[in-house]
């Protein structure tokens, strides 16, 4: 993989995890937090999808290496979602 592959992999990575943040809720972070968001959401987002049997959809290779795209996404959203409530403070009483 060169440089230049390696770029393209983080601005993809980056870009699902900033959707998978703004469709979320949002997180606290900058784009640093949405390549991991990313890259950490293809992993979720593939797992999910073999142990459901589920099909691969929109795959972009880049120097002969996938990243799924809508997996990504799909894996980021459950990342915010846990994030969220882990970082919930407690519920307010009235």
């Amino acid at each position: 993989m060169t440089v230049l592959e390696f770029v393209v992999y983080l601005v993809i990575a980056g870009v699902c995890g900033a959707i998978a943040r703004a469709v979320g809720g949002g997180t606290p972070g900058g784009f640093v937090v949405s390549i991991l968001v990313g890259f950490l959401g293809a992993f979720i987002g593939v797992w999910i999808a073999r142990m459901m049997h589920l099909p691969v959809v929109a795959v972009v290779a880049i120097g002969g290496h996938p990243f799924p795209i809508v997996w990504s996404i799909a894996g980021g959203l459950v990342l915010v979602a846990v994030a969220h409530a882990l970082t919930r403070g407690p519920p307010l009483r009235h």
